[in-house]
């Protein structure tokens, strides 16, 4: 007898989940709490689906995904853009949440997203640190900002306030140098990142954090994966303009940095950079190119678990 595989989409707000499933229609409600979940989990564990899937929702998903995790659950988290863009594609353009639900599971069964290794509860700290790392350096921005037209007596309040969160930046990172220390693993890859010249601490923690896929792709997939990858506008006889798109932001702002820094100090990188120009690449695209090569560098450096030297990479 054929098994049926079961499709699961859920869609997860501060206080339900909404579930539906392909090809069976069935649909249900559940709160987002202990209860809940785990009584939803120990449901989903009997019926054994072959997809699950849900949308990055800021952190709402991430009790639900560990406890689907935890049950050796087949989870895949995706972009809501992505969903989104299936919705219109397929003719759903209400958005509800059981609609969502629906949309979910559609996706899952159409798609199959692939499984990917989740992120394991220290690896979601470290990202959490990065992210208010991130987050206070642009308080600090937008406040030193709003100094040049303050008032003198709210001058003397922002101020404060810079002085305050400067502190703040002190301790997120000493909570950043002290996560690494603690895992060996972690501290031997921001070594082997860190020995890269234009590779500071912001850029190697921004990679731990936001990419642990690193090391485990090749490059053509790391460089997709990050939304480093030119995808082509051919359409008949009109040839487009490659461009990147999608991918993971923060990754992306880290390593263009980085490459900016590394087209005046990093050798390889400059004589790459000199030659795209000298062959009449724009700057920017240039500098993307560069990025794409520094990834790739990175990627291969912590497969191999070797350092930087130019004769590595000439075997790579």
């Amino acid at each position: 007898m054929e098994v049926i595989p079961i499709f699961v989409g859920i869609d997860v707000s501060k206080a339900r989940l909404d579930v539906a499933m392909r090809p069976t229609g069935e649909r249900k409600s559940v709160t987002n709490d202990k209860t809940g979940i785990k009584a939803l989990v120990k449901g989903l564990a009997i019926i054994q689906p072959a997809w699950i899937v849900l949308e990055a929702t800021g952190g709402l998903e991430r009790p639900l995904m560990h406890a689907l995790v935890g049950a050796e659950l087949p989870v895949v988290v995706v972009n809501p853009r992505q969903v989104r863009d299936f919705a219109k594609a397929t003719g759903q353009l209400a958005k509800t949440d059981s609609i969502d639900a629906d949309v979910l599971a559609h996706f899952a069964e159409a798609v199959r997203p692939a499984l990917r290794p989740l992120p394991d509860a220290v690896t979601l700290e470290l990202r959490a640190l990065t992210a208010r790392r991130r987050q206070i350096i642009e308080m600090i921005g937008a406040e030193r900002n709003r100094l040049a037209t303050a008032s003198k007596a709210v001058k003397k309040r922002i101020d404060a306030h810079v002085r305050w969160l400067e502190q703040e930046l002190q301790r997120a990172d000493q909570d950043l140098d002290q996560s690494i220390q603690q895992s060996p693993i972690w501290k031997q890859n921001e070594d082997l990142l860190r020995s890269v010249p234009s590779v500071g601490p912001v850029t190697s923690r921004t990679l731990l954090a936001e990419l642990p896929e690193l090391g485990e792709l090749n490059r053509k997939q790391i460089s997709a994966l990050v939304g480093l990858a030119p995808f082509n506008r051919d359409s008949g006889s009109l040839k487009g303009r490659r461009s990147i798109w999608g991918g993971r932001a923060s990754v992306r702002s880290a390593l263009y940095m980085a490459a900016l820094v590394a087209t005046k100090h990093n050798p390889v990188i400059r004589q790459f950079y000199n030659r795209l120009r000298s062959a009449g690449k724009k700057p920017k695209v240039a500098l993307v190119a560069c990025m794409r090569k520094l990834l790739t560098i990175l990627n291969a450096m912590i497969k191999h678990k070797t350092r930087w030297s130019e004769t590595f990479l000439q075997t790579t």
